[in-house]
């Protein structure tokens, strides 16, 4: 069942969303001022806020900014404010869409319908086709482009990431400086594969406990480099 946070100070409009809304088999949470509905959009896990704009305590152009700063969830603004300047605005800090007051309770429901379940193919999708590597505690998004230690992300430049993907992708396979040259940096090795060395330094800077025992990646003295499993 998804949920729904409602932010909407006139208690009547509130309540009368929420009967619509779970008419429809939705969750609905209602908070009456702009602080205590950033609060709990933040703290909780809804699948949807409804976001009146003129509020007590914050307005929903500050609550909508807030939000989208660490959620993706869908938000729809509410407003009985028909100027284009201020849809802009709210769409432009990041809210799916804008309805105007008086509006039916029906157009809402299809409204919050429709993107709810378009949020849901793009997240199944994303899913789906994001390719993840996890590896004792550490995960590459080689989708996004992301790594995390220990559930913890970590910021990769693109070579240290390109590196640890191959290396991941490879476990227990020795790979000479000359090898990882010509794989990451797509040159022959005459080249400076001093490189190599100081790339594999700052990631284990990284993902390791103590560089000085690496658990990861492994030194080969005389050969190069692997990745343990």
């Amino acid at each position: 069942m998804s949920k729904v946070l409602i932010i909407e100070d006139e208690v009547a409009i509130a309540d009368l969303e929420k009967d619509y809304l779970e008419l429809s088999g939705f969750e609905v949470e209602i908070e009456n001022t702009g602080d205590a509905g950033l609060s709990r959009a933040l703290q909780e896990d809804f699948d949807m806020v409804i976001l009146d704009l003129m509020l007590p305590g914050m307005d929903g152009f500050e609550i909508c900014r807030r939000i989208r700063e660490v959620k993706n969830m869908p938000i729809l603004m509410v407003s009985a404010k028909k100027d284009d300047i201020d849809k802009i605005r709210g769409l432009g800090l990041g809210a799916d869409d804008y309805i105007t007051k008086p509006f039916s309770p029906s157009e809402l429901v299809a409204r919050v319908k429709a993107h709810l379940a378009r949020y849901e193919r793009l997240i199944g999708s994303s899913a789906q086709e994001n390719e993840l590597i996890e590896i004792r505690g550490i995960k590459i998004d080689k989708t996004a482009r992301r790594i995390w230690v220990h559930e913890e992300e970590k910021p990769f430049t693109t070579k240290e990431f390109d590196l640890l993907t191959f290396l991941a992708e490879n476990p227990n396979r020795v790979f000479t400086k000359e090898e990882l040259f010509r794989e990451i940096w797509d040159m022959e090795s005459i080249g400076d594969i001093a490189t190599v060395t100081v790339h594999i330094k700052k990631i284990r800077e990284k993902i390791e406990i103590n560089t000085a025992k690496p658990q990861y990646i492994e030194t080969i003295w005389g050969v190069g480099y692997r990745f343990k499993v």
